[in-house]
């Protein structure tokens, strides 16, 4: 059976294959939109931390000997960790200020840190081994589907809606979202927004990281693997709408599915096509599809 002459097996291998590549826009495009939407910051550095994600479980596995299931876990938390040391001593400072500012600051960020670990470790990538328990594939019919791919769509889903959930539907998130508008109406409450703030930010950087880790396993961990996704997942954001996490979610799966369909009827445009749509949607709706005009 064919669609518009191309067989039918084909079509549905790349859309699956492009629902692979759009978990990955959609958990990055995530953090993005968690900073952006509730700290103002447009994070320039994201593509750098979830390269620091993909490391660090290369490292855990390389020196320490813990595998995957750690490195899942632990990887998250370290550059967590460090996302918190970059806002409390540098991007503090920076919230009164243009979002010019903070573009800059985490721009050169980025450079550093892609700095630091190529010197280090080279340009060339470094192997990750798939766990043992995800290794092997799935006979679908109409394409052979390896086990941890497919792992990767439902951990990434599972990640995106929960943090959704969290931000929207409960009280925490409530209060992430009044912090933002109104700090002072919030402190009187007596939470502690700085550090509320503080920990956002951190937790917006753990989705990089894990995104980095689950990404491990597919391609080499390399010191360039941040700066090669991170242009495309910044117009997955604009697509969806600056700081719109539901935005985010959808638009990242949804072109990711549209990158499929692309490879199979122009090849050539794949590469382009999401920067197409995001011109066509600036033009018609320069608040993005989920944005809100501020």
């Amino acid at each position: 059976m064919e669609v518009f002459g191309v067989p039918l097996q084909a079509l549905l291998g790349q859309l699956l294959l492009g629902l692979v590549n759009g978990s990955f826009y959609a958990l990055l495009s995530l953090g993005l939109a968690v900073i952006f939407g509730l700290l103002n910051i447009i994070n320039f550095s994201h593509g750098a931390l979830y390269m620091m994600g993909a490391y660090a479980a290369w490292m855990m596995m390389e020196y320490l000997g813990l595998g995957y299931w750690w490195s899942l876990l632990v990887a998250p938390i370290a550059v967590g960790g460090v996302g918190v040391v970059i806002e409390r001593l540098m991007l503090r400072r920076l919230y009164k200020l243009d979002h010019l500012y903070g573009l800059l600051l985490t721009f050169g960020i980025a450079l550093i840190i892609e700095g630091v670990y190529r010197d280090q470790f080279g340009v060339s990538g470094q192997p990750y081994p798939v766990p043992s328990a995800l290794r092997g594939a799935t006979n679908l019919g109409f394409m052979i589907l390896p086990n941890y791919r497919a792992w990767v769509v439902v951990a990434s889903l599972v990640i995106c809606l929960a943090t959704w959930y969290v931000i929207e539907r409960t009280r925490l998130g409530a209060y992430l979202r009044a912090g933002t508008e109104n700090p002072r109406l919030v402190q009187a409450f007596g939470i502690n927004v700085p550090r509320m703030v503080m920990l956002t930010y951190g937790f917006g950087v753990a989705l990089a990281a894990i995104a980095g880790v689950l990404a491990a396993p597919i391609i080499q961990v390399n010191p360039l693997m941040g700066s090669n996704i991170i242009i495309v997942v910044f117009a997955v954001v604009v697509i969806g709408g600056m700081g719109s996490i539901l935005g985010s979610i959808v638009t990242g799966l949804g072109l990711g599915l549209i990158e499929g369909l692309t490879r199979v009827f122009y090849a050539e445009a794949s590469a382009t096509v999401v920067f197409v749509i995001m011109a066509v949607v600036l033009l018609l709706r320069p608040a993005g599809l989920f944005g809100r005009e501020r």
